[in-house]
């Protein structure tokens, strides 16, 4: 009898600025992938994995298109390709701070472009062309709009009217004397599918597993478990002050008016609160990080 051929799971990891957090994502939701200085195909301690390294603007298309089962990509870029996809789960996460991209209309502080009706008839240089379009679209402006490969910034005022680029802070914006008319989108992560491997079984569960491991990931960060012992007659007190994101766990000791405490809390309380806790007759306070937190 022949052997059942081994299944994979062709997925995409974004190349350039989400590479490294995506891979450290990864790695916090229990999956390490090796990446070579060189290499464009990583592998993984998930034999069930067929991986590809490939740049964040490319991802949707190759996963509309059918050559990848699915991938991690923004929304914005995921909006670009203009491919069906599946969407399976949003990962808020960004390249540089927890705060999600946006996709701005921008002009020079002294443009007299004010609002995005004022564009009409302009020109706008921007790599989300698609994005930009679709905008000017809905808003019924009509307005020549050209690709750019990068540095948008310095096409205003000399080359183009006003520009749509990136940003996560505004920082560069503003450094380079710029202005923010309007937000066309907001964009994090997504893990997208094809609508083929979305109806296959085996790659359906598999994907969703994948997710729910990031979401796990994401959902512990910034946290911390904390547990202690007690004085039973301090309990209401201690529960007062604790801001447990979930259910405090409180358990009997074998010796008579002792309580443990477990809770999940955010790490940013966690000075504030010990010293409480202590005050209250609290012993063997131990804080631990948490990788996954499943809800």
């Amino acid at each position: 009898m022949a052997e059942e051929q081994s299944k994979s799971l062709k997925l995409a990891i974004p190349k350039g600025s989400l590479e490294k957090p995506t891979l450290d994502l990864l790695e916090k939701a229990g999956y390490n992938i090796y990446v070579s200085s060189r290499g464009l195909r990583p592998s993984s301690d998930d034999a069930d994995l067929d991986l590809f390294l490939i740049r964040a603007q490319e991802v949707g298309r190759y996963i509309g298109q059918g050559f990848l089962d699915c991938g991690i990509t923004g929304l914005d870029w995921a909006t670009e390709a203009g491919t069906e996809l599946v969407d399976l789960a949003e990962l808020p996460y960004s390249r540089a701070t927890v705060r999600p991209t946006k996709w701005v209309l921008v002009v020079p502080e002294d443009s007299p472009i004010q609002k995005p009706e004022d564009l009409e008839g302009k020109r706008i240089a921007t790599e989300g062309v698609g994005i930009t379009q679709r905008y000017l679209a809905e808003k019924g402006i009509k307005a020549d709009v050209e690709f750019s490969w990068g540095a948008t910034e310095v096409k205003v005022p000399d080359l183009v009217d006003a520009i749509v680029d990136v940003t996560e802070t505004g920082s560069s914006i503003k450094a380079n004397k710029l202005r923010i008319v309007d937000t066309l989108l907001t964009s994090f992560p997504h893990f997208y599918a094809s609508p083929e491997a979305a109806a296959d079984k085996w790659k359906r569960e598999k994907m969703e597993r994948i997710c729910l491991m990031l979401k796990a990931a994401l959902d512990a960060r910034d946290k911390v478990g904390l547990k202690m012992n007690l004085p039973e007659g301090q309990l209401k007190q201690a529960l007062d002050k604790l801001p447990s994101l979930r259910r405090s766990t409180v358990s009997p000791l074998a010796e008579d008016g002792w309580v443990a405490i477990e809770v999940v809390i955010e790490e940013k309380v966690v000075r504030h609160i010990i010293p409480a806790l202590k005050e209250l007759g609290a012993e063997g306070i131990i804080e631990y990080p948490l990788n996954k937190l499943v809800s």
